[in-house]
């Protein structure tokens, strides 16, 4: 917390090296093969070289969206009279704060209240410019502000949130499968079929539904959910997408999925999907976290060591109610993370590799989810789920 509020929760990210003044002025910008080598540079180099290339530290909205979760998390711990991160009414302050910047920071020409990143990003299968929205960073965001809401009591932050479920009805792209079911696309340009990211959408129209009674959104949320459900493997496991080149399985975007299916069942009472929860929740606990607490990125393949995966074991268990009887794997992958993966500064690493591991202090990947995950997990703590030996 310290290290981000003195940065003003700005920063780098792993895939901003376009917003390099050097690259932007060469006419290599305007080629997808050059725009994803630059950023593969960027991102792969355990060497920062963004302050050689001019890239400047800046707000990314789903970082601002997970600070934001955060410190609701943070308030309610104040609440109890704990004020070891600030009181109430300092804490309140920063929510109303975030809560307003990420309004002001919204994509403009849309059906509804959306976010993207601010940055040109090339994956290998479309190209976005900076601020094109995704469902991703609006879940997140959407997410984030009915917490807020919840606190502030403040009609914007709901009605900004709710506004965000027409983004994900009338401007993400729908490719049907062969049952009747559909993914939702990760942004309005493309029409992938990325499983977390079309579960993403269907949990904030679910919790959408829950606010309005919006029945649409809820036919919409099941069936979005049925058709990830009809992707699951046997062994519980999801990959990632439907292209051949995205057949992996790995540990966060698995997270991800068990996440959203289980709050839609919280959110919309239907608990039809609970068999396919579970096997898939076995799956996850199993495969991805070694006796030590070391969290595996792939399920065959522990490295890199990946700042987002403790951090979502700590949503998955805790936002699905199995942090109880897990939280002893909890303890164990937090103390590994803190002990490899957090600087003398305060900040945390973005991944550990076999030989040259990168220490750069990303805003929105390492900070903001780490900074969630500690919220979750001592907000969790202060209501008493279970006695802690403080180890740290």
């Amino acid at each position: 917390m310290a290290y981000v509020e003195k940065n003003e929760y700005k920063g780098w990210d792993p895939y901003d090296g376009m917003n390099s003044a050097v690259f932007q002025a060469t006419p290599l910008k305007y080629h997808w093969l050059p725009r994803m080598a630059w950023i593969q540079l960027f991102k792969r180099s355990p060497i920062n070289l963004r302050p050689l290339f001019f890239v400047p530290k800046q707000y990314n909205t789903k970082g601002l969206g997970l600070f934001l979760y955060g410190y609701t998390q943070l308030y309610h711990i104040s609440q109890t009279g704990n004020t070891m991160f600030g009181t109430s009414e300092e804490i309140l302050k920063k929510i109303v704060f975030l809560s307003d910047k990420i309004i002001e920071l919204q994509s403009k020409g849309y059906s509804g209240a959306c976010w993207g990143y601010n940055f040109d990003w090339q994956s290998r299968v479309f190209y976005q410019p900076r601020f094109t929205p995704t469902v991703v960073a609006t879940s997140f965001v959407a997410n984030a502000l009915f917490e807020a809401w919840e606190i502030t009591k403040q009609q914007k932050h709901l009605d900004t949130a709710l506004s965000a479920c027409d983004f994900v009805v009338k401007d993400l792209n729908r490719t049907p499968d062969q049952f009747d079911g559909f993914f939702f696309s990760y942004s309005p340009e493309d029409k992938s079929q990325v499983y977390n990211a079309s579960l993403l959408g269907a949990r904030l129209l679910a919790r959408g539904y829950k606010h309005t009674g919006n029945s649409e959104w809820k036919e919409l949320s099941k069936t979005a959910i049925q058709t990830i459900i009809r992707c699951q493997n046997p062994d519980g496991s999801w990959v990632y997408g439907s292209k051949k080149n995205q057949q992996w399985i790995d540990n966060f975007h698995t997270g991800f999925n068990l996440e959203c299916i289980y709050e839609y069942k919280k959110y919309t009472q239907d608990n039809r999907f609970e068999n396919a929860f579970q096997k898939g929740l076995s799956y996850y606990l199993a495969n991805f976290f070694a006796e030590d607490g070391t969290p595996a990125y792939y399920h065959n393949q522990t490295f890199p060591v990946d700042i987002h995966s403790p951090a979502q074991l700590i949503a998955t268990l805790i936002k699905t109610e199995n942090a109880f009887q897990n939280w002893e794997l909890m303890e164990k992958v937090l103390s590994f993370t803190i002990r490899n993966m957090q600087s003398p500064q305060g900040y945390f690493y973005y991944q550990l590799k076999p030989f040259f591991s990168s220490r750069i202090p990303y805003m929105r990947w390492a900070q903001a989810w780490m900074f969630y995950a500690f919220s979750m997990y001592l907000s969790n703590q202060s209501k008493g789920a279970r006695s802690i030996k403080t180890t740290h």
